[in-house]
């Protein structure tokens, strides 16, 4: 993940950047590590952490590395010229002895045990993530390949680590030219899914929504999708209708207008939501509710989370009242 984060994340630990190096085009290798010299807390593959940057910025990225390994964390950041400034800030203002404030790991893109067989399909620095996946995959001797679709080989990030990670035959890298009637055929790779296979996926919007039509007729539960931005076709944030939520800790009740989130309701009753990507793709702000009929606008909550948790930052209510465990 490297979305785009907003509000007040969760700052629980204190990293320095112990070192900065070039990956790909426009992409560098962040390795953070406790300035002490500390061992870091574990992470399992796919997780990732809220960082906070300078200007204010708090973005989520996912943790590259290999999940055994607790000397340092790392990352791998693309310059967007055309974000919304957290890889510029990252790229541009952060230098190696720096220190930042990080949110303990999150995972909202595990891998799910037992599967016989794992396909790990990357669009650009969409590697990240599954880039640790390999690393846990390989180390229990687990049946997995990995495609991995770039533009050239220099735009191809954590190449020689893959190929020293994925057993040979198993690594596949896919490049288009910029030409997309070059790219990987998708729908011919995920034509006929074996029993027992799972699908991670991760990349931008036109790579991700490819692969939600090649996988359509997928088990729903073998599918798993790691997005940086919400889809083009979703939801806005804000739907229709005004409700209320009551604050059952509190006993707090708190009016939110068809204008707002509820995150947005609630801070401005003078109270906090931890939150970072604002966009229902990171789990931060994930609160347990305990009466009321939710509509559920994020990507990440499983159907067992869904009866029981919602994403404030985007979710909505079906009936006049929620009641949050807040």
């Amino acid at each position: 993940m490297n979305a785009d984060a907003g509000g007040a994340a969760e700052a629980g630990l204190r990293l320095q950047v112990r070192a900065i190096r070039l990956l790909a085009e426009r992409t560098h290798a962040f390795e953070l590590a406790d300035p002490d010299g500390a061992l870091l807390p574990p992470f399992e593959a796919g997780a990732h952490v809220d960082l906070h940057l300078p200007g204010g910025l708090v973005r989520s990225y996912s943790l590259a590395g290999d999940p055994s390994q607790r000397s340092h964390w790392l990352l791998g950041v693309l310059r967007e010229a055309e974000g919304r400034g957290g890889s510029r800030a990252l790229h541009d203002r952060v230098r190696v002895g720096d220190v930042l404030a990080a949110s303990a790991p999150r995972n909202a893109f595990a891998l799910v045990p037992g599967a016989a067989h794992t396909v790990l399909l990357a669009g650009g620095i969409g590697i990240t993530p599954l880039k640790a996946m390999a690393h846990a995959l390989a180390a229990r001797g687990a049946s997995f390949e990995l495609h991995h679709c770039v533009r050239s080989p220099r735009h191809a990030a954590f190449a020689a680590e893959l190929a020293a990670t994925v057993p040979a035959g198993r690594l596949h890298r896919h490049f288009d030219g910029g030409h997309p009637a070059q790219s990987l055929d998708i729908a011919a790779l995920l034509a006929r899914p074996a029993p027992g296979t799972h699908l991670y996926c991760c990349g931008p919007a036109g790579f991700m929504q490819a692969c939600a039509e090649a996988s359509r007729h997928w088990d729903t539960g073998r599918v798993h999708f790691e997005h940086f931005k919400p889809p083009a076709e979703a939801a806005p944030a804000v739907a229709a209708g005004a409700f209320e939520v009551l604050l059952a800790r509190r006993g707090i009740r708190v009016p939110v207008g068809p204008d707002q989130t509820i995150v947005r309701a609630i801070e401005l009753a003078g109270l906090r939501v931890p939150t970072s990507c604002l966009s229902g793709l990171c789990g931060t702000c994930k609160t347990d509710y305990l009466e009321g009929e939710v509509e559920h606008l994020d990507y990440i909550l499983s159907d067992e989370e869904q009866a029981r948790c919602l994403t404030p930052c985007v979710s909505r209510a079906r009936s006049p009242l929620l009641v949050l465990d807040l």
